[in-house]
């Protein structure tokens, strides 16, 4: 007989900094940042689905398993250390769907956010003309590279399915390009896009 076993872990040791890489104060001011944001994404998705006003009382109808900060923690672990979905859903204790959903939710949300340029508190580059922009008015020399993750191998009989291999791994991924200052500090991630 074969039983399940169920891994709880403590979401204050998710949270840390080794896992995250963000301080703390840092992650507090990201999730005071996106909440609003998060939840007008979702009043907006539940809207249209709803195809109307909400019938019931605020507070109403199931919860989410994973809670707001809960999906912020598991996105940002995931783009540090690029863990499966499927461990973090594990850790989370949560399905790998809700996982991947999170994600995608999250990854929208920093993307909006833009990345912020070191020693210029205020200033957010949020497209890779804004990156161009800065670097000629600062007369700063710019570095792109890569990024390859691997992915599951997309479902057969999916439109355009060869392009997710990758010459160089051989392996079904997905990349990335990034843009660093002349010290190596990231300015921009694009999106990521087929591996090819």
């Amino acid at each position: 007989m074969i039983q399940s076993v169920v891994i709880t872990v403590d979401r204050n040791v998710l949270a840390h900094q080794l896992f995250t890489g963000v301080f703390r104060q840092h992650l507090a001011c990201l999730v005071e940042e996106l909440a609003g944001p998060w939840q007008a994404m979702i009043e907006g998705r539940r809207h249209e689905a709803r195809g109307g006003a909400r019938k019931r009382e605020a507070g109403a109808g199931a919860r989410h398993r994973l809670v707001f900060v809960d999906r912020l923690v598991v996105t940002l672990i995931h783009l540090r250390h690029d863990l499966p979905h499927s461990v973090l859903a594990l850790l989370a204790g949560v399905d790998r769907s809700t996982v991947t959903r999170a994600i995608g939710e999250m990854r929208g949300l920093l993307a909006e956010r833009g990345c912020a340029v070191p020693d210029r508190p205020g200033l957010r580059l949020r497209t890779l003309a804004d990156v161009f922009a800065y670097a000629q008015a600062e007369g700063i020399e710019l570095r792109l590279d890569a990024t390859e993750i691997q992915v599951r191998r997309p479902a057969a009989g999916r439109g355009g399915r060869r392009a997710f291999v990758s010459g160089k791994k051989k392996q079904n991924t997905m990349k990335a390009t990034v843009v660093a200052d002349h010290q190596g500090r990231t300015l921009w991630t694009d999106a990521l896009r087929p591996g090819r």
